[in-house]
């Protein structure tokens, strides 16, 4: 093995420095970004705590700079590609499900009005549907901020499936959800996000260390999705109108006089 190694021509350290590069420039800044928040931070706090987020932060720095991940080597991944734009999946996706005792036109029916999205999603502050395939969102930030942008439907299956993708939002993402219909009359209903985290994968691990996980988000939601609707029989819990009716939600029956 080292004779063959001595053996070859010599190759200039300029040539072999792309091929060592497995990190996008936008994840670079976004890592040296990230890194040195989380560095000063951590310094600041001194504290055994403080300690490990600044090594956590001097890490990103570090992969920054370099342009190397090695979490990305031992998987054979390379996104230095993606600067020139992305196409297939997103970095980070994320799939949760549940069973509803719900048949799938009513779960459908209630999801495809995003008006009513509200109603579960505590984050989402309005939904104005612009058309047939797009709609304006409005979603709660940190410290009182907002967080905007439009999305467009790209697939819509009545009763089965509708996918989406954002326009204009800060973090890249699409998704989709799905109703499985059951011979028990319930329904599996399935959804599934895709998005590029700003900093990358390890971004979206230090995110979800503090507590800001989507996958979790997207279980209470659907956990609220299944609350709502057994409550509706009972009130109409914030739908829309024309939802409720198409639903055949009745309001609570008035009483005696």
């Amino acid at each position: 093995m080292q004779l063959t190694q001595m053996g070859r021509p010599s190759t200039p350290q300029s040539a072999s420095m792309p091929r060592s590069v497995n990190v996008g420039n936008g994840e670079r800044l976004a890592s040296i970004i990230l890194g040195s928040g989380l560095l000063a931070f951590g310094l600041a706090r001194r504290s055994r705590s403080g300690w490990g987020l600044a090594a956590t932060g001097a890490t990103l720095v570090y992969r920054g700079l370099r342009g190397n991940c090695a979490v990305y080597r031992a998987l054979g991944i390379n996104r230095t590609s993606h600067d020139e734009g992305r196409s297939g999946n997103l970095g980070v996706k994320i799939e949760r499900e549940l069973s509803i005792e719900e048949p799938a036109d009513k779960l459908y029916g209630f999801w495809r009005d995003f008006r009513n999205l509200p109603t579960i999603m505590p984050n989402v502050e309005s939904v104005t549907v612009q058309s047939d395939t797009r709609s304006h969102w409005v979603v709660k930030g940190p410290i009182g901020s907002t967080f905007e942008w439009d999305a467009e439907i790209i697939n819509d299956k009545p009763n089965e499936l509708i996918a989406w993708r954002a326009d204009g939002s800060l973090v890249e993402h699409a998704g989709s959800v799905n109703f499985e219909a059951r011979p028990d009359g319930s329904t599996l209903v399935r959804v599934e996000l895709q998005y590029n985290p700003p900093g990358g994968e390890l971004a979206h691990m230090v995110t979800a260390l503090f507590g800001a996980d989507p996958g979790a988000r997207i279980e209470e939601d659907l956990g609220r999705l299944k609350e709502a609707l057994g409550r509706a029989q009972e009130d109409r819990d914030g739908l829309q109108p024309a939802t409720a009716s198409a639903l055949g939600y009745r309001p609570p029956a008035a009483g005696p006089r």
